[in-house]
């Protein structure tokens, strides 16, 4: 039976930034598809919309919601493994760090993954979570077949021999077309990946990213602001052996210096804004080069305890670096105090409908400020920067964007709000954010 509050009993649901607060009519945790389905049915009787909501890693208000809040809580696990077809089908409430591990425990892996793995599969998905790649694409581009409950509650299968026109676009859906209930993303046997970690100069890595980004598997670095210091990773793979981080300097540099320190001198900063190029000098210098080889959501992945609000904008491949020289030199003639690095990534070009590297190599600029600091004049001279270059921006982050724009952005967008218009002409699935981004 479907767990639900309403009425007094209701609550206000945040997202994990706390930029994002409402309080839903009803708020439902279905134990099973067929009680979800109800649940999409009755919200329809009653006239509200419905939103799924994972881990509220988004930083856009892309799940919520003053109708009917649906929490995938009990709709996890594993569904099933099949090794000879290379898949896993897994429930959508399930957390990205549990799949990871039921995975290796089974001998295998994705091929890609992102950051940070807090996300529920159908969250993560659904908004293009992405890591980096030079040959492997995001966490939605590994994915073989959906299913979701659309709006008069039936249930959908797609995969690109099945309804492939909702799979080209589910993939990647915003919660527009439906509840997606279950995933079967392509695995391959676990493997091996050699992490080296360095710093480097701002002008050597952008000088020498076109080969750095060449000859890595996966390479990606962040920049301090008001430095010119940066931190390089390059992941690939390897025969072994073995050789994890030592158990201290992995709490030391993961927990206690990305986490705990950054926390103490982000919150030093924010107090006291005029110190923040001074911290930033001694926090870039804090992390020393490294290397380790272990199997890949322990190298792929780490912990991001400090909050932050994000933008972050898909650029084409050959436009990255003099985007990112222009942030810089934005930065560095106004009176901005950045203390959170600038992040910068790479993606192939995938086929799904709206996905941020759909049809084109992309490169990602993610921008961030610490919970609490003033963010709207950086984000809004960043997107001034990013968009001229044809950026895309990211939609679980936050940016002021709207459907005419996504319109020119995207060659297949008029595909997506066509398929979205046959699956769920009343807007069921609707909200303020969809209607920014994709229109009535």
């Amino acid at each position: 039976m479907a767990t639900t509050h309403h009425g007094a009993d209701r609550g206000v649901w945040r997202n994990w930034a706390g930029n994002v607060a409402v309080r839903p009519a009803r708020d439902v945790t279905p134990a099973s598809v067929d009680e979800l389905r109800a649940v999409v049915r009755q919200a329809a009787e009653d006239g509200l919309t419905v939103k799924p909501v994972g881990s509220g890693h988004s930083f856009s208000a892309t799940a919520a919601t003053e109708g009917v809040l649906i929490r995938p809580d009990r709709l996890t696990g594993i569904r099933t493994i099949d090794r000879n077809a290379g898949t896993v089908t897994v429930e959508a409430g399930t957390r990205l760090k549990d799949l990871n591990v039921a995975l290796a425990q089974s001998g295998l892996s994705l091929t890609n993954m992102g950051d940070i793995m807090e996300q529920t599969v159908a969250g993560a998905t659904s908004t293009g979570t992405h890591g980096t790649g030079r040959d492997s694409a995001a966490i939605a581009a590994q994915i073989r077949g959906l299913e979701l409950v659309t709006a008069d509650g039936s249930l959908l299968t797609c995969s690109e021999n099945e309804n492939p026109e909702v799979f080209a676009a589910a993939r990647i859906g915003l919660g527009a077309l439906g509840v997606v209930t279950a995933i079967t993303f392509a695995v391959e046997p676990l493997f091996l990946l050699t992490a080296r970690d360095e710093p480097m100069t701002f002008d050597r890595v952008t000088a020498t990213f076109d080969e750095l980004h060449a000859t890595n598997e996966h390479f990606e670095f962040y920049w301090f602001p008001h430095t010119d210091n940066c931190n390089t990773l390059r992941n690939n793979r390897s025969t072994g052996p073995l050789a994890p981080t030592s158990r201290f300097r992995g709490w030391f540099e993961d927990e206690f210096l990305s986490n705990g320190v950054f926390q103490a001198v982000n919150s030093l900063g924010r107090a006291v804004p005029a110190a923040v190029p001074a911290i930033a000098r001694v926090s870039s210098r804090a992390l020393s080069a490294r290397t380790y080889t272990d199997i890949p959501y322990k190298v792929f992945t780490s912990p991001r305890r400090v909050k932050m609000i994000e933008t972050e904008y898909a650029l084409p491949r050959e436009a990255l670096i003099d985007a990112l020289r222009e942030l810089k030199a934005m930065l560095d003639r106004s009176d901005l105090r950045i203390s959170f690095p600038v992040e910068v990534r790479t993606a192939p070009a995938d086929d799904i409908t709206l996905s941020t590297a759909s049809g084109r190599e992309s490169g990602y600029i993610a921008v961030h400020t610490y919970r609490g600091m003033p963010y709207r004049e950086y984000f809004s001279a960043a997107e001034r920067i990013f968009t001229a270059h044809g950026g895309r921006p990211h939609w679980g982050k936050l940016h002021t964007r709207d459907a005419d724009y996504f319109a020119a952005a995207y060659p297949r967008f008029g595909e997506f709000t066509a398929l979205r218009d046959r699956l769920d002409p009343d807007r069921r699935f609707g909200n303020p954010y969809l209607r920014q981004v994709l229109g009535d």
